[in-house]
């Protein structure tokens, strides 16, 4: 398994940092840096901060997805799940917290919020064609092979 640094500034000293929560894990898991407790109401979307800047290395990028177990149990999801976080970002990792549910939900401090996935990507070059090769599929999307 390859490795990568990725280098991370805490706003609040003692406060959580990514962290890995078991050894197979994928993400690692990202907490709300909160100076009091945000309350979601239903079908609200809030911004949640997470009190750390990071430094993904060229090639990669930070995928910000939401936590099975708060989706499963409280319905609360990520907006724009997944987010990206850029190479070259350099600001706080913000998570855009969604409730989906019928009750107001609490987000407190250090609270395990979102995960962080670091992938790697490839530049892409755009090569401009009068026509793509045709395959099977063709151009049929969005449910074009049954339920």
């Amino acid at each position: 398994m390859e490795e990568i640094t990725v280098r991370i500034v805490s706003s609040h000293p003692g406060r959580a940092v990514p962290e890995y929560m078991s050894s197979g894990a994928a993400g690692l898991d990202l907490s709300a840096s909160l100076d009091a407790p945000l309350i979601i109401d239903p079908g609200q979307v809030a911004l949640v901060g997470t009190g750390v800047q990071v430094a993904i290395p060229p090639g990669y990028e930070g995928q910000v997805r939401p936590r099975s177990g708060l989706a499963m149990k409280h319905r609360l999801g990520i907006l724009n799940s997944p987010g990206t976080i850029d190479s070259d970002y350099r600001g706080e990792v913000g998570v855009l917290l969604i409730n989906f549910g019928s009750d107001p939900y609490t987000v407190n401090n250090d609270d395990r919020i979102a995960q962080m996935v670091v992938s790697a990507v490839p530049l892409v070059r755009i090569e401009r064609v009068e026509r793509l090769d045709p395959t099977e599929r063709g151009s049929g999307g969005f449910g074009h092979t049954g339920q």
